[in-house]
């Protein structure tokens, strides 16, 4: 009989389409699924990293082709929970609205701030209402293991910071950045709202590895945001990324000691007897343990 190891991914990755790209993944398949939200943006790559499942979803879909507003963050969480993924590492692009978090930096941040406007934030809705708790938004002893473990690489890293997403795919204007930095916000990137909360929701893990391409455009000694400077980061970054998620993936254990795995406990509010059947069943991998 295969064991829980065997079985599911221990660890699920959401970035680019290249971060799967190690020599050291053996044993690799890709799944197609289909979601009651939709299909994700690419099929799934499992593979096999130190002994251990591993999934990857390219966010932007393959060819980068989706815009972070036509991202379709339900399916891609919900397939992800589907695999049996507990735990969600997404590694993305940011600006910096600190000093002293510049271009290369990678920053594992603690707080996030949506000011996107136009996205589906949410499993619920449709006759089920739940409200879950973010206070903090990553895990923590998720985000403290991926900071050692990118340390781990000799990269300059920082634990912590505000994180805000912004709609896109347009950069911001230099009063948009000013007033950013004025609110103490600390990175800017344009995808962490909704997935961080759908994990949350779908009671997964989930940190950011953020990789700080530029200075957004606050800062008047530097050049504002290109797309040349965010691709240029990213591919000297990816080896980094790469060689992190390697050694997180030596750290992870079946059992979870933190709240994520029980998030939904105090959130559902709707009684049991009104939520209806098609409801419950789209939802079932989520609920159905807090159901009777």
């Amino acid at each position: 009989m295969k064991t829980d190891m065997e079985v599911k991914p221990v660890l699920g990755v959401i970035g680019g389409s290249g971060l799967y790209d190690m020599p050291e993944m053996q044993d690799i398949e890709e799944i197609t699924l289909t979601t009651p939200f939709g299909e994700p943006s690419t099929p799934i790559i499992v593979g096999r990293l130190e002994e251990k499942k591993i999934a990857f979803i390219a966010r932007h879909g393959n060819g980068h082709t989706l815009t972070p507003g036509e991202v379709n963050y339900r399916a891609n969480i919900f397939a992800l929970k589907s695999l049996g993924v507990e735990r969600i590492v997404s590694v993305s692009a940011c600006g910096s609205l600190r000093e002293d978090f510049a271009p290369g930096d990678i920053v594992v941040p603690d707080q996030l701030f949506d000011n996107t406007r136009n996205r589906n934030r949410s499993f619920f809705g449709d006759g089920m209402v739940a409200h879950v708790s973010v206070a903090n938004p990553f895990c923590l002893n998720l985000s403290a293991k991926l900071h050692q473990a990118i340390k781990d690489t000799g990269a300059n890293v920082h634990l912590g910071g505000a994180f805000i997403t912004i709609e896109g795919p347009r950069f911001s204007t230099r009063i948009e950045s000013n007033v950013y930095r004025a609110w103490g916000m600390s990175i800017i990137g344009m995808t962490t709202s909704p997935e961080a909360f759908l994990a949350r929701e779908a009671e997964i893990c989930y940190t950011v590895m953020a990789h700080v391409t530029d200075y957004d455009v606050w800062h008047l000694t530097e050049d504002p945001v290109t797309v040349e400077m965010v691709i240029e980061i990213l591919h000297k970054n990816t080896k980094i990324a790469q060689e992190a998620i390697q050694r997180l993936i030596q750290q992870i254990d079946l059992e979870r000691d933190c709240e994520c795995p029980q998030a939904l406990s105090s959130a559902l509010i709707t009684q049991q007897d009104t939520i209806p059947a098609a409801t419950r069943q789209r939802l079932g991998i989520l609920v159905d343990k807090y159901l009777k």
